[in-house]
Protein backbone atom coordinates (compact mmCIF):
# COMPACT_ATOMS: atom_id res chain seq x y z
CA UNK A 1 0.00 0.00 0.00
CA UNK A 2 1.45 3.32 -1.04
CA UNK A 3 1.81 6.42 1.50
CA UNK A 4 -0.47 9.40 0.69
CA UNK A 5 0.98 11.95 -0.67
CA UNK A 6 1.92 14.87 1.86
CA UNK A 7 -0.43 17.22 0.75
CA UNK A 8 -3.16 14.70 1.97
CA UNK A 9 -1.70 13.56 5.46
CA UNK A 10 -3.29 14.50 8.25
CA UNK A 11 -1.33 17.63 10.13
CA UNK A 12 -0.61 16.99 13.71
CA UNK A 13 -0.92 19.18 16.86
CA UNK A 14 1.04 17.75 20.09
CA UNK A 15 -0.16 19.05 23.24
CA UNK A 16 2.22 19.24 26.12
CA UNK A 17 -0.01 18.44 29.32
CA UNK A 18 1.05 18.52 32.94
CA UNK A 19 -0.57 16.14 35.61
CA UNK A 20 -0.62 16.58 39.54
CA UNK A 21 -2.42 14.39 41.79
CA UNK A 22 -2.09 12.90 45.57
CA UNK A 23 1.04 11.48 46.18
CA UNK A 24 -1.03 8.26 46.54
CA UNK A 25 -2.81 8.07 43.59
CA UNK A 26 -2.36 5.40 41.03
CA UNK A 27 -2.68 6.54 37.29
CA UNK A 28 -1.58 4.82 34.10
CA UNK A 29 -1.65 6.12 30.59
CA UNK A 30 -4.95 3.31 29.79
CA UNK A 31 -6.73 5.30 32.65
CA UNK A 32 -5.39 9.05 31.11
CA UNK A 33 -6.57 7.62 27.60
CA UNK A 34 -10.17 6.71 28.54
CA UNK A 35 -11.06 9.55 30.94
CA UNK A 36 -9.77 12.00 27.97
CA UNK A 37 -12.15 9.96 25.24
CA UNK A 38 -15.10 9.96 27.74
CA UNK A 39 -14.53 13.67 28.28
CA UNK A 40 -14.23 14.71 24.51
CA UNK A 41 -17.20 12.70 23.54
CA UNK A 42 -19.25 14.49 26.50
CA UNK A 43 -18.11 17.79 25.42
CA UNK A 44 -17.83 17.58 21.71
CA UNK A 45 -20.21 14.62 20.74
CA UNK A 46 -18.93 11.65 18.71
CA UNK A 47 -18.63 13.82 15.57
CA UNK A 48 -16.59 15.88 17.25
CA UNK A 49 -14.35 13.92 19.16
CA UNK A 50 -13.87 12.02 16.24
CA UNK A 51 -12.52 15.33 14.23
CA UNK A 52 -10.25 16.24 17.21
CA UNK A 53 -9.25 12.29 16.77
CA UNK A 54 -7.25 12.87 20.78
CA UNK A 55 -4.83 10.15 21.81
CA UNK A 56 -2.57 10.20 24.36
CA UNK A 57 1.14 9.97 22.42
CA UNK A 58 3.47 9.87 25.64
CA UNK A 59 2.71 9.30 29.19
CA UNK A 60 4.71 9.38 32.41
CA UNK A 61 3.86 9.44 35.85
CA UNK A 62 5.27 8.74 39.30
CA UNK A 63 4.61 10.28 43.21
CA UNK A 64 1.72 12.89 42.55
CA UNK A 65 3.51 14.36 38.89
CA UNK A 66 3.30 13.50 35.52
CA UNK A 67 3.91 14.62 31.77
CA UNK A 68 1.46 13.92 28.78
CA UNK A 69 1.58 14.21 25.26
CA UNK A 70 -2.19 14.10 23.47
CA UNK A 71 -1.67 14.14 19.88
CA UNK A 72 -5.13 15.78 18.09
CA UNK A 73 -5.57 17.09 14.34
CA UNK A 74 -4.18 20.45 13.54
CA UNK A 75 -7.45 22.53 13.44
CA UNK A 76 -8.90 21.36 16.64
CA UNK A 77 -6.49 22.67 19.45
CA UNK A 78 -8.98 24.28 20.84
CA UNK A 79 -11.40 21.25 21.01
CA UNK A 80 -8.69 19.81 22.36
CA UNK A 81 -7.93 21.76 25.16
CA UNK A 82 -11.48 22.28 25.99
CA UNK A 83 -11.96 18.22 26.34
CA UNK A 84 -8.65 18.35 28.56
CA UNK A 85 -9.85 21.14 30.97
CA UNK A 86 -12.66 19.23 31.41
CA UNK A 87 -10.75 15.90 33.35
CA UNK A 88 -11.43 16.67 36.66
CA UNK A 89 -10.69 12.95 38.18
CA UNK A 90 -8.79 9.58 36.64
CA UNK A 91 -10.30 6.11 38.05
CA UNK A 92 -11.97 8.28 41.10
CA UNK A 93 -8.48 10.03 41.65
CA UNK A 94 -8.60 13.98 41.82
CA UNK A 95 -6.53 15.12 39.17
CA UNK A 96 -5.35 18.84 37.88
CA UNK A 97 -4.20 19.16 34.23
CA UNK A 98 -2.47 22.06 32.83
CA UNK A 99 -1.61 22.36 28.98
CA UNK A 100 1.84 23.78 29.20
CA UNK A 101 1.56 24.42 24.96
CA UNK A 102 1.23 23.13 22.09
CA UNK A 103 4.02 21.76 19.04
CA UNK A 104 3.99 20.71 15.47
CA UNK A 105 6.45 18.05 16.40
CA UNK A 106 6.70 15.47 19.45
CA UNK A 107 10.25 16.56 19.53
CA UNK A 108 9.75 19.97 19.79
CA UNK A 109 6.95 19.69 22.38
CA UNK A 110 9.69 17.29 24.55
CA UNK A 111 12.52 19.76 24.32
CA UNK A 112 10.30 22.83 24.97
CA UNK A 113 7.62 22.39 27.32
CA UNK A 114 8.39 18.91 29.35
CA UNK A 115 12.15 18.96 29.93
CA UNK A 116 13.74 18.94 33.12
CA UNK A 117 10.19 19.46 35.33
CA UNK A 118 11.87 17.54 38.01
CA UNK A 119 9.74 19.22 41.63
CA UNK A 120 11.95 19.10 44.64
CA UNK A 121 10.23 16.46 47.18
CA UNK A 122 10.99 16.67 50.30
CA UNK A 123 9.51 14.21 52.85
CA UNK A 124 9.03 15.94 56.33
CA UNK A 125 6.61 16.62 59.40
CA UNK A 126 4.80 19.80 59.92
CA UNK A 127 2.64 21.47 62.67
CA UNK A 128 -1.01 21.38 61.22
CA UNK A 129 -4.14 21.75 62.91
CA UNK A 130 -2.54 21.08 66.77
CA UNK A 131 -0.24 17.70 65.87
CA UNK A 132 3.22 17.07 63.47
CA UNK A 133 1.84 15.39 61.24
CA UNK A 134 4.09 13.52 57.84
CA UNK A 135 4.07 15.64 54.41
CA UNK A 136 5.44 15.80 51.21
CA UNK A 137 6.17 18.94 50.07
CA UNK A 138 6.65 19.77 46.52
CA UNK A 139 7.71 23.76 45.51
CA UNK A 140 5.56 25.98 48.00
CA UNK A 141 2.99 23.25 48.35
CA UNK A 142 2.77 20.30 50.80
CA UNK A 143 0.80 17.56 50.79
CA UNK A 144 -0.43 16.22 54.49
CA UNK A 145 -1.03 13.00 55.03
CA UNK A 146 -4.46 12.76 56.96
CA UNK A 147 -6.79 9.84 58.20
CA UNK A 148 -8.87 11.03 55.37
CA UNK A 149 -6.38 10.63 52.82
CA UNK A 150 -4.31 13.54 51.26
CA UNK A 151 -4.50 17.56 52.12
CA UNK A 152 -2.84 20.17 49.93
CA UNK A 153 -1.66 23.15 52.32
CA UNK A 154 0.54 26.46 51.88
CA UNK A 155 3.21 28.19 54.14
CA UNK A 156 0.31 30.50 55.35
CA UNK A 157 -1.70 27.24 56.77
CA UNK A 158 1.31 25.77 58.90
CA UNK A 159 1.77 26.81 62.44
Amino acid sequence: MKHLPKHIRPRWRYLAVEIEAAPDADIDRGAFQRALWYAAGNLLGDAGSADADLTVFGFEYADGIGEAIVRARREETAAARAALACIDSVDDEPIGLVVRGISGTVRACEESYLRDRSPDLTEESVAFADDQRPAIRRDDVAELSLPEGFVAATELDFH
